[in-house]
C-alpha cells in the first residue's frame, strides 16, 4: 500500500483539503508568484554593472596631509659606526744583533758565530715596563727603554748623540745613575750598563777575547816603539861622541892635515844625518802606535749591542701581536706594541666632518650596551697613522690626505683610561653632538618647510579648512624636524596643523 508525505509541520490533511477546492488552489499559486517576484526584485537590486562598480570604488578625493606644530628640546649630532682600539699601534723591529757578531750569545770566551735564534717569544696581552725584558735571543735580553729616537747602532765608549742621551736618562730612572746626561757615553755609563744587566739577571756586553787580543797587540806595539825610539836616542848619543872625538885638537891624523880634516869632518857629518832619521823614524812609529792605542781604548768596554734595547715613545706598552716563535731568525717585525690607552676610531662623511672640531663631547656604545662618555681628539690628518692596517680599518680613507674633499673623514674619540678595555676590537656606535637648541622651542617636519619667491622660508597652516602661508625664521634641524619661530607679525602655537604633502 502506497503511502502519502505529507509537509513537515503540516498539520495532518490540511494541505489535502487546502487543494481540494478551487479557491485553494488559487491561493497557493499567488503566494509561490508573490515569493518569486520578491526574489527577483532582492537579487536585482544586489547587480552593478561594471561602471557602476568602478565609480562606487574610486578613492575619495586627496587632502593635505598635515603634522602638529611640537614645542621640544632638539639636539643635533653626527652618527658613525666606528671600533674600539688600543691607542698608539706600531711594529717592533730589533736595530742589530743580540750579542756581539764573533760570540754569538755575547758572552767572552765563545769564539766562533753562532746563528742568532729566539730562546724566549714575546708573549702577546702582556704590559711590557721600562727596564723589562722583551724577549731572549742566544740567551741574551732585548730590554725596553722609553725613548723617541729609535736604537739605530752599538752603543759604547765613545759614542755620543741623541740617543745616549735617551740611555743616561732612562739608567737614571731605573735607578743606575750614570751621572750627568751629556750625550758621550764615557766610563761611567759603562759601570751603570753592567749594573743594569746584573740586576736584570744577564752579563753586560764585556770586552770579547777578540777585543782583548787586539788591546795587547796595540800595547805591544806602542812599547816596541818606545824601545825602538830609546835606541835610536843612543845610537844617535855615541855617533856624536865618535864625531867630536876625531875633530878634537891636537890629533891630527898622518899625511896632509887639509885633506885629513876634509876627510874627518865628511865622515861625521853623514853618521850624524844617519842618526837623526833613524830618531825621527822612531818618533813617528811610536806616535802612531800610541795613536792606535787610544783610538781603540776609547771604544773600548762594557757597550750595549744595537739589538739588545728597543725605544718605545710610550711606556708602559701592551704586547697586542707576536710575530716570532722560540726558534725563529728575528729579522722584521717581532711584536706590535699598542698603548694601554683605549680609543674608538670612525669615519663620519665630509658633510658631517665639517661640523666636527675637537673637544666635542661624544658617547660611545658598545654591541653589549655599555656607554662611554669621550671626547673628539684627533680629526682628518691629525687622526695618528698606526700601521698598514690601520689603512684597512678606516674603509681605505686616506686619512685626510687626499685632496678629495668629498672623501670620508676618519675621527678619533678619547674615552676615560680603563674604560672599554674588554670591549678592544669590537665595533661601537658613536654620537657626536654638534648643537642644541636653547630649551624647548616649536618645531616642524623638515618637510613642512619651504621657500617663497621672496626667498623667506614659509610653512602652510590649516585655518577653517583653508591653507594659510606663515612666514618662520628656521634654526636649528635635527632627527627630521626643524626648529622654527613666526616672523614678526605672523602667528604659530603648538597643536596648529602644518602641511607636509598632498
Amino acid at each position: 500500500m502506497r503511502q502519502r508525505t505529507e509537509p513537515a509541520g503540516a498539520r495532518p490533511g490540511h494541505f489535502r483539503k487546502l487543494l481540494s477546492t478551487r479557491s485553494g488552489q488559487l491561493s497557493v499559486v499567488v503566494t509561490v508568484v508573490a515569493l518569486v517576484g520578491a526574489g527577483g526584485w532582492f537579487a536585482g537590486s544586489r547587480m552593478q554593472s561594471p561602471a557602476d562598480a568602478a565609480a562606487a570604488h574610486q578613492p575619495p578625493e586627496a587632502g593635505p596631509v598635515t603634522v602638529a606644530v611640537e614645542r621640544r628640546s632638539l639636539t643635533a649630532s653626527v652618527v658613525a659606526q666606528g671600533s674600539v682600539e688600543f691607542a698608539s699601534s706600531r711594529d717592533v723591529t730589533l736595530a742589530g744583533l743580540v750579542g756581539s757578531p764573533d760570540s754569538g750569545a755575547g758572552d767572552a770566551g765563545a769564539g766562533d758565530s753562532v746563528a742568532q735564534r729566539v730562546t724566549k717569544a714575546p708573549t702577546a696581552g702582556t704590559e711590557v715596563r721600562e727596564g723589562d725584558v722583551l724577549m731572549q735571543v742566544s740567551g741574551r735580553p732585548v730590554l725596553v727603554l722609553r725613548g723617541t729616537v729609535p736604537m739605530y747602532r752599538t752603543l759604547g765608549p765613545g759614542a755620543s748623540g741623541g740617543d745616549v742621551t735617551q740611555l743616561q736618562r732612562a739608567l737614571a730612572r731605573l735607578g743606575f745613575n750614570p751621572g750627568s746626561a751629556n750625550g758621550t757615553y764615557g766610563q761611567s755609563d759603562a759601570a751603570a750598563v753592567s749594573r743594569w744587566y746584573k740586576r736584570k739577571g744577564y752579563r753586560a756586553m764585556e770586552p770579547t777575547v777578540a777585543d782583548k787580543q787586539q788591546l795587547g797587540t796595540l800595547e805591544a806595539a806602542v812599547t816596541s816603539a818606545q824601545q825602538a825610539l830609546l835606541e835610536a836616542r843612543d845610537s844617535g848619543g855615541e855617533s856624536g861622541s865618535k864625531s867630536s872625538g876625531s875633530g878634537s885638537p891636537g890629533t891630527e891624523p898622518s899625511g896632509s892635515g887639509s885633506s885629513g880634516s876634509s876627510s874627518a869632518g865628511g865622515g861625521s857629518g853623514t853618521s850624524g844625518n844617519a842618526a837623526e832619521l833613524q830618531l825621527k823614524s822612531a818618533q813617528q812609529q811610536l806616535d802612531a802606535a800610541n795613536s792606535a792605542l787610544l783610538a781603540f781604548q776609547a771604544g773600548y768596554g762594557t757597550k750595549v749591542p744595537a739589538g739588545e734595547v728597543v725605544f718605545l715613545p710610550e711606556l708602559p706598552a701592551r704586547l697586542d701581536k707576536v710575530s716570532v716563535k722560540t726558534g725563529d731568525t728575528p729579522t722584521g717585525p717581532v711584536a706590535t706594541v699598542t698603548s694601554s690607552k683605549v680609543v674608538v676610531r670612525a669615519v663620519v662623511p665630509a658633510d658631517d666632518a665639517k661640523l666636527l672640531h675637537k673637544g666635542m663631547p661624544a658617547r660611545v656604545e658598545t654591541t653589549d650596551g655599555t656607554k662611554v662618555d669621550g671626547d673628539v681628539v684627533a680629526l682628518g690628518a691629525d687622526v695618528p697613522k698606526d700601521d698598514a692596517a690601520d689603512t684597512d680599518k678606516q674603509q681605505g680613507t686616506s686619512g685626510g690626505d687626499s685632496d678629495d674633499t668629498s672623501a670620508p673623514v676618519p675621527v678619533q674619540i678619547s674615552v676615560p683610561s680603563g674604560k672599554l678595555a674588554k670591549n678592544a676590537a669590537e665595533s661601537a656606535k658613536v654620537t657626536i653632538e654638534v648643537g642644541s637648541s636653547r630649551g624647548k622651542v616649536l618645531t616642524v617636519p623638515v618637510a613642512a618647510l619651504h621657500t617663497s619667491a621672496d626667498g623667506k622660508a614659509r610653512v602652510q597652516v590649516v585655518r577653517g579648512g583653508k591653507g594659510v602661508g606663515v612666514a618662520v625664521e628656521a634654526g636649528l634641524s635635527a632627527d627630521g624636524q626643524v626648529e622654527v619661530a613666526p616672523a614678526s607679525g605672523a602667528t604659530l602655537k603648538p597643536g596648529d596643523q602644518v602641511v607636509v604633502g598632498r
